[in-house]
């Protein structure tokens, strides 16, 4: 799968530890270190020198980028990642795909928090949500294989609190920004449910490519919403390329820093060269980007 977009998620130092926790916990998984931390660092980040920054984790062919930091933020469930259990991914066999996600379910609810309980629903037959022991959320389903297919993994996107009700606003915008963007299902409520207005998004889909994310907009009020715990990474082909997403996207001045930014939804996004890892090998560059807000590929 081509995956323009890469979900990141923040770990207080222990980014190798969870890359090993999600490889045994998940099926199809695997994680392995990308990056560590040079020998001189600034002094927010004294302490990290030759650790891990980046732990790249493969869940049947998604990326997922597990970056080593501090306790700064936190991921929340305002972005969750669902898991398709289609039997279809297990030679057929719908008892090993149940057997899976029941072995899922208990490895990610071991010292974790069960945002909705494993069972059944009108949406599915079984279905639950957790968030890990590193505040990580995972939704998991078994998914029926006679259904439109989709990918194992789904980045899902729950608009709330100050983005309450703009879900179908936020979407639109964000497909408009790639050529290969287009929406799927999207089901709207009929009328007013709790906090959800008429005509907001019961739940939706859209794809970049064929990397397919879901969307939603809550009618129950929730007590977190979207934060740096959990970013989405832009990998661009050069400069011009950053520099479109970077002009689209950007909303909040104070928050640009070393090619992150947050949208005016309160998502937020790290706009990056796809040779950022070569970029990063030049002597001197990552002290030069810790000076960047917008990252120019010439000035590394």
């Amino acid at each position: 799968m081509t995956q323009k977009i890469v979900p990141n998620l923040w770990f207080n130092r222990n980014a190798g530890e969870a890359g090993g926790f999600y490889s045994a916990a998940l099926p199809f998984t695997s994680a392995h270190v990308a990056m560590r931390y040079p020998d001189e660092l600034p002094d927010f980040q004294k302490g990290l020198e030759g650790e891990p920054v980046v732990v790249d984790l493969d869940v049947a062919g998604f990326r997922i980028t597990m970056i080593n930091s501090d306790d700064t933020y936190r991921p929340t469930p305002a972005i969750s990642f669902m898991l398709n259990f289609d039997p279809l991914l297990f030679d057929g066999d719908a008892d090993a795909a149940r057997a899976a996600l029941d072995a899922g379910w208990s490895a990610l609810t071991d010292g974790g928090e069960v945002l909705m309980p494993l069972g059944e629903y009108p949406f599915s037959p079984y279905y639950g949500w957790v968030q890990d022991r590193y505040g990580v959320s995972w939704q998991l389903m078994l998914t029926d294989p006679a259904g439109e297919p989709r990918p194992f993994v789904i980045t899902q996107l729950l608009f709330s609190g100050d983005a309450q009700d703009k879900a179908g606003e936020a979407t639109e915008f964000y497909t408009s920004l790639f050529d290969d963007a287009a929406f799927g299902t999207v089901m709207r409520y009929p009328e007013a449910s709790g906090t959800a207005a008429a005509g907001s998004v019961m739940f939706g889909e859209f794809r970049v490519g064929d990397q397919w994310f879901s969307f939603m907009d809550s009618n129950v009020t929730h007590e977190f919403g979207f934060t740096p715990g959990v970013s989405l990474e832009i990998r661009c082909t050069g400069q011009a390329e950053v520099d479109h997403f970077w002009d689209a996207l950007s909303a909040v001045p104070e928050a640009e820093q070393c090619g992150w930014l947050v949208d005016r939804y309160g998502v937020s996004w790290q706009v990056v060269p796809e040779n950022m890892a070569e970029l990063l090998a030049k002597p001197g560059a990552y002290q030069r980007m810790l000076g960047m807000k917008k990252l120019v590929i010439a000035d590394f």
